[in-house]
């Protein structure tokens, strides 16, 4: 294969895959690039209706494939890619709407064309700029990409709507105005190249006319004495490009059904016996026409080759972070598959202890449920009720029982302090479950932060529903230790502060005891002041055992839920995703279907740029 040859089946390639992946219209991965199917030449045929378009397309395809017929038949634009066999092959032709059926009879094409015209525009004259994608297999083509356009109108028929004419003309012109749009236009020689309305686009669109081929159709039914080689040798109309005259089939062979290579031969040799156009023959017919295309959009493709490299480099990096956005395809077998799991539970792992260390907000709520809600809950036991004199005489006096006290009420301090110690249960179960919420509220968070997550709605499931349970096992350790605690302080109390009572009674003002008068017979140790001073001691002691507890309460909570969330939160959810078979792993990495078919997407066009690259790269561009 010649290098022109590797040229063109290259653009062919990319045009084909970036139709098949609708990449010809822009995309979400590079909205702001151009796309690579408007980087790659094209060529569009344009012409008015009647002008010989499709009897040039079928001349240079070699095949009758097109719908015929009076007024507008073309409705819908046709994407034609032209791919060269190699000899003796046997030619087939490809929707791409029904990519896996081949044709090889195109009677059946042209119908196929004419039904999927009518599928989208339904059976009027109506047109749709929706276009239909066709290639050709044949040892007799070259290869090419030639879009036929709806041919252009003046009027509108029965059947049509008044905006027809502006409607095709708009249509036709989103295609030739861009800059890297070759247009083939179609004149019949037998009407004044004045009055053509390729010309007159084409003019438009392209004024100095290196974008534009002439072709002149119909040479055979001038009329006698007349000749265009006014406008074939460039003196009527002058374009960058030579002109190049085409003799299409007649009525009479096309209802013969006369082959298209006999109909070549037939058209050469109009040209080589004409004595009006034989010096030009060998610039003339679609053969020549066809090859000349060919031969252009290679020199047209290799001066736009650093453009489209460029593209194609920015184009890929965009997609490279899109799908690093999105996440990569999912291996199938469970090795891959379970170290996904675990980077993407060490990635949410990674950010739930960043909440706790104070690399991101939350885990300051966890101090100030030790600094505010902890002794705001200690202040606000109801002590003072307990301890009133009218409590503190009903415990004594049923700690006595039928025995009163001698000296000092022994059991009735120690039932008051040990009843008022339960009170501290309500504060410090309260601690612990304030700080779960707040464990349970960062890994919700955490969860959402973790961007490599949002893919994966059923493994999020399945990690919130372990952390939870984690957390609850670690809460319930913690309402243990920190209600032991507790427990501890009325297990055995502090003999030393009650060893220095008199002490503390002498700085009250009572005296100190061993130089104190004796009391006077009218005290009544039964008095509301000897059970007030029950009361202030019992207080005190409380008191001191509430200064400790508000020390070591978050220091239980703390290593029992804080520091074993850090260490083990995920260590069970580990040991059960360990014990998964392939299929259940699977499940954990269910995504989001729509996200799925994102990514899909984009690794297919990412796919498909990587490949045009390394295409590129590897013709050898000779010049």
């Amino acid at each position: 294969m010649t290098t022109m040859e590797n040229v063109i089946v290259l653009v062919n390639r990319i045009q084909r895959a970036c139709t098949v992946l609708g990449d010809h219209g822009g995309g979400d991965a590079a909205a702001s690039l151009p796309t690579l199917w408007e980087a790659l030449p094209t060529v569009a045929v344009v012409g008015g209706q009647s002008s010989g378009k499709s009897s040039v397309l079928e001349s240079i395809v070699g095949r009758d494939f097109l719908p015929r017929g009076s007024g507008i038949v073309t409705r819908r634009p046709l994407v034609l890619q032209l791919h060269k066999t190699e000899a003796g092959v046997q030619e087939y032709a490809e929707f791409l709407h029904m990519p896996k059926r081949r044709f090889t009879d195109f009677s059946i094409v042209r119908k196929e064309i004419q039904d999927e015209t009518d599928r989208l525009t339904g059976k009027t004259k109506q047109i749709s700029p929706v276009p239909i994608h066709l290639s050709i297999y044949s040892p007799h083509v070259v290869n090419l990409t030639l879009i036929d356009l709806p041919g252009l109108t003046k009027v509108a028929v029965e059947g049509q709507p008044e905006s027809i004419v502006q409607d095709i003309e708009s249509m036709v012109r989103s295609y030739v105005d861009k800059p890297n749009c070759i247009i083939l236009a179609i004149s019949p020689a037998n009407q004044d190249i004045a009055t053509s309305d390729a010309i007159k686009l084409a003019r438009e669109v392209d004024p100095t006319g290196e974008r534009t081929f002439g072709v002149l159709t119909k040479l055979d039914l001038m009329d006698k004495g007349t000749n265009a080689l006014d406008v074939l040798e460039g003196r009527a109309y002058r374009l960058q490009h030579p002109w190049v005259g085409i003799v299409n089939r007649s009525q009479a062979d096309i209802n013969k059904n006369v082959d298209m290579i006999i109909a070549r031969r037939k058209e050469q040799e109009f040209f080589d016996s004409s004595p009006e156009y034989s010096h030009l023959a060998s610039r003339m017919g679609s053969e020549y026409l066809a090859k000349l295309l060919s031969q252009h959009l290679e020199a047209a493709i290799r001066s736009r080759i650093p453009s489209i490299t460029s593209l194609i480099n920015k184009t890929i990096d965009e997609l490279e972070s899109e799908m690093d956005h999105l996440g990569r395809p999912i291996a199938s077998d469970a090795g891959a598959q379970l170290y996904l799991i675990l980077e993407l539970c060490r990635a949410f792992d990674k950010i739930f202890k960043e909440h706790l260390d104070g690399g991101r907000p939350g885990g300051d709520r966890i101090y100030g449920v030790f600094d505010n809600q902890l002794p705001s809950a200690l202040r606000k036991l109801p002590f003072d009720r307990h301890l009133s004199v009218q409590n503190v005489k009903r415990v004594v006096s049923q700690a006595d029982g039928y025995q009163p006290h001698l000296i000092a009420p022994e059991q009735g301090y120690r039932r008051l302090i040990e009843s008022s110690l339960n009170y501290f249960r309500g504060p410090a179960e309260a601690s612990v479950d304030a700080v779960h919420s707040v464990l349970k509220e960062l890994v919700r968070i955490s969860i959402g932060e973790t961007q490599e997550l949002k893919r994966f709605p059923s493994l999020q499931t399945e990690l919130a529903a372990a952390c939870y349970k984690a957390l609850e096992r670690f809460r319930e350790d913690g309402r243990k230790t920190t209600l032991r605690l507790v427990d501890m302080e009325s297990a055995y109390l502090t003999v030393e502060f009650f060893r220095k009572l008199p002490q503390e009674v002498d700085k009250t003002g009572t005296g100190n005891p061993r130089n104190a008068n004796p009391p006077a017979p009218s005290d009544d140790r039964y008095a509301d002041a000897h059970f007030r001073r029950i009361a202030s001691n019992v207080s005190s002691y409380i008191g001191m055992v509430s200064e400790t507890l508000k020390n070591t309460i978050p220091k239980s909570v703390v290593h029992c839920q804080v520091r074993e969330a850090k260490r083990s939160l995920l260590n069970h959810f580990y040991t059960q995703v360990g014990g998964k078979d392939a299929k259940q792993l699977a499940v954990l990495l269910d995504e989001d279907p729509a996200l799925m078919e994102r990514r899909l997407q984009c690794f297919k066009r990412l796919e498909l740029y990587k490949s045009a690259r390394d295409e590129i790269d590897a013709v050898s561009w000779t010049r």
